[in-house]
């Protein structure tokens, strides 16, 4: 189980959102980059970055930030927020991004998706709202099912899929380990979990799947209701 500490960019702060909504930001940092080397020092292999403007701009818009995180830190970094065309991620991989997370482009343009996981390491973002998928920023719900979206990258080269239950995210509420489990069996891919995790009972029943190979850690660290360091010790 690998353990990916998140961290969310609004306006070169790190922030956590409740349920996606953008005017429920709360700052946690000024200084992203110390976050992230802290989170290097507690042993974390993995930093999940979010630039949440960019993910409703349609392109990266804490660039900065981004850069000043590759420069300090030594954590392999996944990015996802607004990345929609291929110079975008050859970009973002040019200043040290290690994975490159899609969402909303992967329900538009799968197809795109595949030829970028072709070439480049990918893992496809999908983010549910009842079920159904939901793109530009959590801001609209399409009518594909997030399962059906999932079978859609079976076998299709992408490193991993992010699944995140959006009505649970932020909520300290229990990570959606049914959900996150469907969404493993659809795809056959690496998967993820993310959203509403607020405990070690959270860590422990994703572990005890077999199944899921890693959980994405927000609002129970800057909250304070996981030990991260001891999870990293229990995980590593």
């Amino acid at each position: 189980m690998t353990l990916y500490p998140a961290i969310d960019l609004k306006d070169g702060k790190a922030v956590r959102l409740t349920k996606g909504l953008m005017d429920s930001a709360k700052i946690y940092s000024d200084e992203p980059w110390s976050l992230v080397k802290k989170f290097e020092e507690m042993g974390a292999e993995w930093v999940h970055l979010v630039d949440l403007n960019g993910a409703f701009a349609g392109e990266p818009k804490n660039l900065e930030q981004i850069i000043k995180i590759r420069q300090n830190c030594n954590v392999k970094l996944e990015l996802g927020g607004g990345i929609r065309d291929e110079e975008t991620i050859k970009k973002m991989l040019a200043i040290g991004i290690d994975r490159i997370i899609l969402g909303s482009i992967a329900v538009k343009k799968p197809e795109f998706v595949k030829d970028m996981a072709s070439k480049y390491p990918i893992a496809v973002g999908i983010d549910a709202i009842d079920g159904y998928v939901a793109v530009e920023g959590w801001g609209e719900v399409s009518t594909m099912k997030a399962t059906d979206l999932a079978r859609e990258f079976a076998n299709a080269g992408v490193e991993a899929i992010i699944c995140t239950d959006v009505g649970r995210d932020g909520t300290l509420s229990g990570v959606n380990v049914e959900f996150t489990l469907d969404i493993a069996r659809a795809s056959g891919v690496s998967t993820i979990a993310s959203g509403g995790v607020k405990d070690e009972s959270d860590i422990q029943a994703l572990i005890a799947t077999n199944e899921i190979d890693g959980v994405i850690i927000g609002k129970a660290y800057y909250e304070g209701t996981l030990d991260l360091p001891k999870m990293f010790k229990l995980t590593n």
